[in-house]
């Protein structure tokens, strides 16, 4: 009995040992295409924008392509491999007891070092570059940083609203300035909307508006200028009734703490609508958008139901620059009408898709450039000026603020282009314009980044706000900074400060109940 237990039990070892092997390799195969996944279609990209976006990619209008591919390659693929794998284990052993071959104990030793060695370095370099493609290592300093969000913090306090406006915003999708650089690229591929945006004609503009340390993404871009903070989970670890978010998002609340854009001009009277050719639950956008006053959204979905040819459609991504313009002049002239009618002001929001890449050429565009990105971002720009001319047209420019601005710089993915312009230029900044009606004696400050739009955009709708402050920004209007002022922090002390985790900070702004501070 007891040799049939010593027999039964070393089995049961190298059954167990077996099965641990081959989920080892399974797991570091996995790491290894989720890493190459990120590569490919994002470059390196940090743990906030894998919890927060990544996760809630869509299969219609938010990234179908990136979901069939990593199915394929994060699920099929590490699956099919190591089944191989155990079946050629399996053959082997099996010939071996057919031919009564028992290798020699030296033999056993080397086979059992080179088998140790592949798995190691599958399960260690897999893990080594899934780390290094998502920022590990500096979101674990991240979460010892002795800064926090919340010793900054400001909650915008409207102190004068005589002069408010009606407001228009246009993100544009991968907005990058360098790309206006004739010299780098084939043409400038922002011509058409500078020519709608003349300095002559009363536009402004940032100089050197950058990127915030931390940001790169859509909802990076639309969270700091619109709420003036870094775009962060609740220490990354809840998870969303919603299903989307990767935060402590109570209900479809999406960082329902903080007092964002919207939820000060609804305070104000505005009616805000957000128009976008993706899918508005991409990445939680909707969850965010009716958080924080928005009360009409339209989509992918909204744009199918009202009837939009197919052919106004890219697969993977959404409705077409050039028909989400000529709705958004339907749209403002609806919101002008309105706002004649009853005095109250509006707030329009727009979210381009054409330069999204991998780009896809509609039929309205002509491609004149090798590089068929540089088209894109150009025919995309023309849709965008002909807007701008029609609230010229119209007249609204007289009574309506607006905004243009990069989302983000552009993304420098294995699969995206410019790499041999963009790697290594010394100062990539966003490209953004800024209409005031009547004009604005304040220059507004250069080399601000995307968390001191928030207050700027609100003194743009024609609102004064206490110190100028809101959330970590100070309006680019300011040429004086506040000396307790996240931007009047030492560089070290900044860049620490959106680098950091800033988990009790992040626990109340992504709860229900408003911060007060």
């Amino acid at each position: 009995m007891s040799d049939r237990f010593r027999h039964v039990t070393r089995r049961g070892g190298v059954i167990v040992g077996h099965v641990l092997v081959y989920h080892l390799i399974w797991a570091g195969l996995t790491m290894t295409a989720s890493a190459a996944v990120i590569h490919y279609y994002w470059g390196r990209i940090s743990v906030a924008q894998l919890m927060l976006n990544l996760v809630s990619v869509e299969t219609d209008g938010g990234g179908g392509s990136i979901v069939t591919t990593s199915i394929l390659a994060i699920g099929v693929a590490p699956i099919l491999i190591t089944a191989a794998i155990v079946v050629l284990h399996q053959r082997r052993r099996r010939n071996h007891r057919l031919r009564a071959y028992t290798p020699s104990p030296r033999a056993k030793w080397v086979m059992r070092s080179i088998a140790t060695g592949l798995v190691g370095a599958v399960v260690v370099g897999g893990t080594t570059a899934f780390a290094t493609k998502v920022s590990m290592a500096e979101y674990i300093a991240a979460a010892t940083s002795p800064y926090d969000v919340g010793d900054y913090y400001k909650l915008p306090v409207v102190t004068g609203s005589e002069n408010k406006r009606n407001l228009v915003m246009i993100y544009l999708e991968s907005g990058e300035q360098t790309l206006a650089d004739d010299q780098l690229f084939e043409k400038d591929a922002f011509l058409p909307l500078k020519e709608a945006t003349q300095t002559a004609d009363g536009w402004q503009s940032v100089e050197n508006y950058q990127q915030y340390k931390g940001g790169g993404w859509t909802m990076s871009g639309l969270v700091s200028t619109q709420c003036g903070i870094p775009l962060k989970g609740s220490a990354f670890g809840g998870s969303s009734s919603s299903g989307n978010t990767g935060t402590d998002a109570v209900g479809d609340t999406y960082l329902g703490g903080a007092t964002c854009l919207g939820d000060v001009l609804a305070e104000q009277g505005y009616t805000s609508v957000f128009l976008g050719g993706a899918n508005s639950s991409f990445a939680a956008k909707d969850d965010f958008l009716t958080t924080h006053g928005y009360s009409e959204i339209k989509g992918l979905a909204d744009w199918r139901a009202a009837g939009e040819e197919e052919k106004s459609f890219r697969s993977d991504w959404g409705l077409s620059d050039e028909r989400l313009m000529a709705n958004a002049r339907d749209k403002v002239d609806e919101l002008h009408a309105q706002y004649e009618a009853t005095g109250n002001p509006f707030n329009l929001t727009m979210l381009t898709l054409d330069t999204h890449e991998p780009v896809h050429i509609y039929d309205y565009c002509n491609v004149d450039t090798e590089n068929v990105v540089t088209s894109a971002f150009d025919c995309s720009m023309t849709q965008v000026a002909a807007f701008v001319n029609h609230l010229k047209d119209q007249g609204y420019l007289e009574d309506t603020a607006v905004v243009i601005m990069g989302d983000h710089l552009k993304h420098m993915s294995a699969g995206d282009a410019f790499h041999e312009q963009l790697d290594h230029h010394p100062n990539r900044t966003i490209f953004n314009r800024i209409w005031i009606p009547g004009g604005s004696d304040e220059q507004l400050r250069a080399g601000v980044d995307q968390l001191s739009m928030y207050p700027t955009l609100l003194e743009v709708a024609g609102l004064t706000v206490k110190d100028r402050e809101a959330g970590l920004g100070v309006s680019a209007f300011a040429q004086e900074l506040p000396q307790d002022s996240a931007q009047a922090a030492d560089p070290d002390t900044y860049a620490g400060l959106l680098e950091s985790l800033s988990p009790h900070f992040y626990a109340e702004a992504w709860a229900s109940q408003p911060l007060a501070r």
